[in-house]
């Protein structure tokens, strides 16, 4: 059996609550009759070691046995959730899916097969070493997603070094990443994982009020919303003792405000990757933005400002695109980085760069500046060509209070001539309606709103 260490561990937390799905909780006895169900279910419909099968689903009972009876079984699991369900034939084509598993939103579910062969030789190498896999799917900014493959064994690893028994939020989603780390660092762990019917700040803060959640992993996208709601003057949330914070930029201002609404709360930065996993981190002091990479196994360098990373967790490549690996197996994180000694600090995507008359400019720089102004609820900075300096800086706002078009631009660039030197102060003001992140609650800089008004 793989991972047989993490199913022990589970059968010994018993009777101690696993899951709080819609409000209804469940035992990690439960979860385990789960998976036997799932195991029969899997044995009738002769899916076995090799196959790959989709989980479109989320954080629930049902979803999570299967997940780990395909462990137990070999098999290849590629979790999507309803958000991507328009992308689901795309996303089965590409994994050579040959099963899909879809829960419905109580759990019930539908299993449909799919007369594919596993063709992949990525796959094909995976299914040889008789290790379960996982894919994931690039956020998929620019053209097609990415199919991330990952053997499992290596990425459970992580988890056999006890941790903290806790409750935890789930709110990274199924199939990210980022939510995969949560539910088995949960699982390994006997902690409890509480899921929540949307990611809105008052039901989140409804679920850490009722559940007692000590953890909250999330994004800054959604921390900054949080504060503008302000529903977490409505709730107690006491009990919240970690906040995990990653899968893009923290603004500086946004984080100082977070510290003063929860002074009783650790901030923790948080580094990872589809590609490689979560990695461990610790911020050089309270409130910082600076971290060193502090867990076993992986290694870092930095190349040309840009890091680089060799870990045991890394994927086993792209299942439809060249990988990032060079020959002595570092991955290129196109992550630009600024470094003091043993720590670095994140300043964006190499991607996201905008070289304005040969300055380079990160969006998330002039984006933290910007948040420091009064009135501004959100703001995306991006590069627009122009024929006299190559590019020019766009910053695109939302307001938190409807304000006069010309004295918001003539204010903007008043505060900014004191923060900034002139080639970081945009050059192109729009103020939009439409928000400005996706459905991982992450910002998009290049999106189009259907609604903004704005000039040079």
């Amino acid at each position: 059996m793989t991972a047989s260490w993490l199913f022990e561990r589970i059968e010994g937390y018993d009777g101690d609550l696993a899951i709080v799905f819609r409000g209804k909780p469940s035992s990690f006895s439960e979860l385990l009759e789960r998976t036997t169900f799932w195991k029969q279910e899997l044995s009738r419909n002769e899916i076995g070691p090799g196959n790959v099968v989709v989980i479109d689903g989320g954080f629930s009972p049902n979803a999570i046995g299967l997940l780990l009876a395909l462990i137990q079984f070999g098999a290849i699991a590629v979790p999507l959730t309803p958000l991507s369900r328009v992308q689901r034939p795309q996303f089965e084509a590409i994994t050579e899916a040959q099963f899909s598993v879809v829960f419905d939103e109580f759990d019930q579910w539908t299993l449909a097969r799919h007369e594919r062969n596993v063709a992949n030789p990525l796959t094909q190498k995976l299914i040889g070493m008789g290790h379960p896999g996982l894919v994931i799917f690039s956020s998929g900014s620019t053209g097609e997603p990415k199919a991330v493959l990952h053997d499992f064994v290596p990425l459970l690893e992580k988890f056999r070094r006890p941790g903290i028994k806790k409750t935890t939020l789930s709110f990274l989603l199924f199939d990210h990443i980022g939510g995969m780390d949560t539910l088995f660092n949960s699982l390994a762990n006997g902690g409890a994982l509480v899921t929540t019917v949307s990611r809105d700040a008052a039901v989140v803060c409804q679920a850490i009020e009722e559940f007692r959640v000590h953890t909250l992993p999330t994004s800054p996208t959604f921390l900054n919303l949080l504060l503008i709601s302000e529903a977490w003057k409505d709730h107690d949330l006491s009990s919240l003792q970690v906040i995990a914070y990653g899968t893009e930029p923290m603004p500086e201002s946004t984080l100082s405000r977070l510290r003063e609404a929860f002074p009783h709360a650790k901030f923790v930065q948080t580094y990872g990757m589809s590609e490689l996993g979560v990695l461990r981190t610790r911020s050089r002091e309270a409130g910082s933005l600076w971290m060193k990479f502090s867990g076993e196994g992986f290694e870092t360098k930095i190349v040309d400002g840009v890091l680089w990373v060799r870990s045991p967790t890394a994927m086993l490549g792209y299942m439809n695109a060249p990988d990032l690996f060079d020959e002595e197996g570092w991955l290129n994180t196109e992550d630009a980085v600024e470094v003091d000694g043993e720590y670095v600090r994140i300043l964006g995507r190499v991607t996201d760069l905008v070289n304005v008359g040969g300055q380079k400019v990160y969006p998330a720089e002039v984006e933290n500046v910007l948040m420091e102004m009064d009135n501004v609820r959100d703001v995306a900075v991006f590069g627009e060509r122009s024929p006299l300096v190559g590019n020019i800086l766009v910053a695109r706002v939302n307001l938190i209070e409807p304000e006069q078009f010309d004295a918001f631009k003539r204010r903007l660039r008043a505060f900014c001539r004191e923060r900034l030197p002139n080639f970081k102060i945009p050059a192109r003001i729009e103020v939009t309606d439409q928000e400005q992140f996706g459905h991982r609650l992450k910002k998009m800089r290049r999106m189009s709103p259907s609604e903004n008004k704005g000039q040079p």
